[in-house]
Formats: C-alpha cells, structure tokens, sequence
C-alpha cells in the first residue's frame, strides 16, 4: 500500500515537472530543457541563394562577414547566401522555436564534415557539422534539412548551367565564319546532351559521395541530439526551366536558335531569363532527374542501414510546375526562380537587356562572371517566391506520417499536392 503511493507520487511529481519544462537526468540535478531547434544543412538551394535579403555569415574565424563589395574574393564567408527568406525560415514547423541555416552557396558532400575553404574554390566558413555541434549545446534539433549532391568533385550545379547559357550565347551572337575563321572551334556552339552535363558514372560518384556525408550527419546528431529524437528532411532539387519554352520564345525576326545566328532571339532569351537552347531542356530535365534519383537512393540506402531512423526525402522536382521561367509570357515576371543575370564588371547593377551587345561586350560580361563569380551565382535558382513554396513543401513534410517520400508538386491553380 505505502509502495504504491510512493510510486503515484513520483508519477505526479515526474508530470510537474515536465510540464515546468525541466528535464531530470537520473540521479542527477534538474535543468532546463533546451529550445527546440530546425536546422539547415546542405547548399544553395536550402541556403536561400536568388531569395535575397542575405544574413552575415560567420567565417572560420568566428568573425561575423556581412557584404565586403562585388570585387572582393569569391571565397568570402558571405557568399554562402544564407538568406532570411530561405525555406527553413518561411515553412510553418508547429512546436520548433528557433531556425539556423548553415548551410553554404556552393556546399559540397566534403563541406559537411570539412571546412569548405579546405578545398578549392571552398568559402571560409567551418565544416557543417562542427556549426550543427555548436547549435546542439544550445538546441534541441527536432528537424534537419539537408539539401545536398548538385556539387560535387564530378560535377555542379553552377558549371552545368554556364555551360549550357554560354552555348546558347556563343550560338546567337557568333556566325559560322567568325567561329572557324577566328575562334578556330574553341567556343561550343552546339546544345547541351544529357553526357554533357553529368554522365552516368558521375552521378554514381556523386551519390556514393552524397551518401557517405549524410551518414556523417546522422552519426553527428547520434551524438549530439539532446533528445535522440528529430526527424532529418533530404530535399530533392527543383528545374528552374521547362520541359518546353513558351511559343512566344521559339522565334524572333524568324529565326530560331537551329540556324546560324540569331541576336534578337538570344536577347530575348536572356532578358526573360533562359538563355538556352530548346534542345537543351531535355537533357536538363534528364540532370534534374538524376539529382532527384542521387537523393532517394543515397535515403533508401540509409535506411536500410538505420530503420530506425526518421529520414526521409522531400521530392520538390515539381514544385515549380506552371511557373518556371520562360514557361509563360512575360518571363521572368512569376517566375519562381531568377533568371540568368551578370554584371558588366563588378559593379552591381546586372545587365537585364543584351539587345544591341556586340560579341565584345558579351565576353566582357561573361569574363566578369568568372572572375567573380558572385556577380551571377544567383542565376537559375529559387527565387524568395520560390522559397516560401518551398517552405510550404518543407511544412508539408514535416506533418506527413513517417515515409520514404514525400511529394510536393504544384497544381494549375497555383495551390500544392502534397503526397
């Protein structure tokens, strides 16, 4: 009889004190339980880069880097992007007090458990998960998400992209006896095959290497999670261009981008935001595919590895549906990513028209983008209309019952299906 109400006591007293919000470990002191915490992890398309409104970023050093100006090094810790209207701040997650983006513009599979200015062309911020440890002494992570695998040492996300616009460019602005009399055949001219952008070799790389450093993110929250409880969301990644251009993109003065030259088409293009050839959009669908299956196979091996874990993918490849760029008339206006876009110089003011640019002009600016390449590494990538979609993906999965997959795709009406 006394036993068992010694043992409803300390059930009562276990209640109280849960409710008061403290944690007790056994047979030690009563503390506070900490803050619940989203975090993001990954590159540029969980980082917020096109969103805007960019945050200081703290470097290796510990010292916070807010905007240093056009002309400095692209290495610079402020270039990873973080912006306040990335997803992980736009989704409605009921219960997480607080959200961290550490996630870097440019991110690779390495970057997660190395410093990213440890390889070439890496910014100067710490490894990911060093900055995760950090937010778990103060957090309790109940939510990651990790967008991850578009850069890595066979191919990226920024790479692919130039190549393909500058094709398009070299293809409206250069005749054919320009090309062999004075380039001598050094500018591609031609579309972009799928082999061009990511052979299948490479995606197999880049899924081994993808999947090695999210297994180092679970083994870190192993560890570090206050709890042993949180839920880790791998996004897939979304096509900033359609299957197909809208009709009023096809020609102009009529030309269309298979013949030899043609600027006012190619100025067009450019000024909607998709400099590229229609025989291009393939072969990226084809790219943008093979990211989308790099991240569910990389989570069915994880899961097969832990079935214990909550791990599971947000597949956004179609999020964008109905308002890519170029997709309607009057691109880039509702579209929900940013279109192409670089600078004459360092200068700040993007060129948004190339009606009139002779091929000088254009290899001027194009030069500029290489070297300094935060003039134009928002191109082609979510925009901050585009990341409150896809926070409302983020939200849609953070609700869903525990599953591989989750889909978020957007309708007609501009509302979205989550399945």
């Amino acid at each position: 009889m006394v036993m068992g109400l010694l043992q409803r006591a300390a059930a009562v007293v276990a209640l109280l004190v849960s409710v008061a919000g403290v944690q007790v470990a056994q047979g030690g002191p009563a503390r506070a339980a900490l803050p619940t915490a989203a975090v993001a992890l990954g590159d540029s398309f969980v980082s917020g880069e096109g969103a805007g409104s960019y945050q200081p970023v703290v470097d290796a050093s510990g010292t916070a880097q807010s905007f240093p100006g056009w002309s400095a090094a692209n290495s610079n810790a402020y270039f990873c992007h973080r912006s306040a209207n990335a997803s992980v701040f736009a989704a409605a997650l009921p219960g997480i007090q607080q959200r961290f983006n550490l996630a870097c513009s440019g991110a690779q599979p390495a970057d997660i458990a190395a410093p990213s200015g440890a390889r070439a062309e890496g910014r100067a911020v710490a490894s990911q998960l060093d900055q995760l440890r950090a937010v778990a002494r103060t957090h309790d992570i109940d939510v990651v998400l990790v967008g991850l695998g578009s850069n890595n040492t066979q191919f990226t996300f920024g790479d692919v992209a130039t190549l393909c616009a500058n094709r398009f460019i070299a293809d409206a602005w250069t005749g054919w006896w320009e090309f062999w009399a004075y380039l001598k055949g050094e500018v591609p001219q031609r579309p972009c095959t799928a082999s061009d952008l990511a052979t299948g070799a490479e995606v197999e790389a880049a899924t081994a290497e993808t999947t090695a450093a999210l297994r180092l993110i679970l083994d870190t929250l192993a560890q570090v999670d206050a709890d042993g409880s949180h839920q880790v969301i791998l996004q897939t990644y979304t096509n900033p261009l359609p299957p197909e251009l809208a009709a009023q993109y096809h020609e102009e003065d009529n030309r269309s981008d298979t013949r030899d030259k043609f600027r006012a088409l190619g100025a067009e293009r450019y000024a909607a935001g998709c400099p590229i050839h229609r025989a291009s959009l393939g072969p990226g669908q084809v790219f943008s595919e093979s990211l989308g299956s790099l991240v569910r196979n990389a989570q069915a091996v994880l899961a097969a590895e832990r079935p214990a874990a909550d791990v599971r993918v947000l597949d956004v490849q179609r999020a964008f549906d109905g308002a890519r760029l170029c997709e309607n008339p009057g691109s880039p206006g509702g579209a929900l990513a940013t279109p192409v876009r670089v600078q004459d110089g360092p200068s700040g003011t993007f060129i948004t028209s190339l009606s009139g640019w002779d091929k000088i002009g254009i290899q001027r600016a194009a030069n500029t983008c290489v070297t300094y390449f935060q003039t134009c590494q928002e191109s082609w990538h979510p925009n901050a209309a585009g990341h409150a979609v896809l926070g409302q993906c983020l939200a849609g999965a953070f609700a869903a019952a525990p599953r591989a997959v989750v889909g978020c795709a957007r309708n007609a009406d501009g509302t979205l299906t989550i399945s």
